[in-house]
């Protein structure tokens, strides 16, 4: 019997130019869905997991048209709440070279900010799960948004199930202070940590020594001390942190660490040429939860974590459409990307 994951968070309607055109140039854009915990869900389905996503969207067709998103990817829709009046959007522009991606929300007044804690019974949704998931930008739509998350953390860990957060500072969403604050309250229930590069200095001041991300330049062994004052401020089973090194908008460079409360662990590093990074590190948790699922070990987890997400730059759209196989393969270093027949 598959395990049971469930995901709690917003998605989204995404309108994007078609490929490289800036918003001013654009007659007409392309419709897909996405969002954090909703990629996340979409990877571990796709990985042969039994994966829920929880949110609240309205009765229409667009709201019904998010959900038909998921169901196409084989999640579990059942604990979606139905109610409220949009589905919120983000405008997403595609960099290339030395220009930067942009990234324009429209989402205020969306279904699940105007969720309340009526909307969600949480012992029926964690009975018989394994792992509970949530970012941090789940709690920054509003403090109403926060409180269901901390209800759901409670519940989650009074069923004894595993939690994991990805850290996803917005600073477009929250302020620093704010963040801090609030996820400082939801991190004492989290088991697993996941972060970027930046999110540990953002959200709680926790900075890598020799680093400059806006340069490319990421000083790898820096993070290990991140990572251990992560798990010894909250207690965290596990640090996991992306480390990105950005050379353009195109071409990066992708690996990252694992911290299990003994040992540093770092996975081999990608040399990637992007197609689409929106959903990047959702991949990486996505792999994350699977490997722990699967009971890797420290190494094959962060190896099988950075693989899946590597593959998932190759792919546009939010969602990481890849299979245990093909993440395998490329973890176990067949990444010449040569025709397979």
């Amino acid at each position: 019997m598959a395990k049971k994951v469930i995901t709690f968070g917003e998605i989204m309607l995404r309108l994007a130019p078609e490929g490289y055109y800036r918003f001013v140039q654009a007659d007409s854009f392309g419709a897909t869905y996405g969002g954090g915990e909703a990629n996340v869900a979409v990877s571990l389905a796709n990985y042969g997991f039994d994966a829920k996503f929880v949110t609240k969207l309205p009765t229409h067709e667009i709201g019904q048209a998010a959900v038909n998103s998921l169901r196409k990817y084989g999640v579990d829709t059942s604990y979606i709440a139905r109610g409220g009046d949009r589905v919120g959007i983000y405008f997403l522009e595609k960099g290339a070279s030395q220009r930067p991606s942009k990234v324009i929300y429209d989402r205020a007044g969306s279904s699940i900010a105007t969720a309340t804690t009526a909307d969600f019974n949480w012992k029926e949704i964690f009975d018989g799960a394994e792992w509970f998931h949530f970012t941090g930008i789940t709690p920054a739509l509003n403090d109403d948004v926060a409180a269901i998350c901390l209800e759901a953390c409670k519940a989650a860990k009074e069923a004894g199930v595993t939690v994991s957060c990805d850290l996803n500072y917005r600073n477009k969403l929250w302020s620093k202070e704010k963040a801090g604050q609030v996820m400082g309250e939801l991190c004492k229930y989290v088991d697993v940590c996941i972060a970027n590069e930046e999110d540990a200095a953002d959200v709680f001041g926790i900075k890598a020594a020799d680093t400059d991300v806006t340069k490319g330049e990421v000083n790898h062994e820096g993070y290990k001390d991140v990572a251990k004052q992560l798990a010894d401020r909250f207690g965290f089973s596990k640090v996991a942190i992306t480390l990105r090194e950005s050379i353009s908008a195109n071409d990066n460079k992708w690996s990252a660490m694992l911290y299990d409360g003994n040992d540093y662990y770092f996975s081999k590093k990608y040399t990637m040429h992007i197609v689409d990074r929106v959903g990047g590190g959702d991949s990486f948790g996505g792999g994350l939860i699977c490997a722990c699922l699967n009971g890797y070990d420290s190494q094959a987890t962060i190896e099988f974590a950075v693989a899946a997400s590597c593959l998932k730059h190759s792919i546009e759209g939010d969602f990481n459409m890849v299979s245990m196989d093909e993440v395998l393969k490329l973890a176990g270093g067949d990444g010449s990307g040569r025709v397979q027949r």
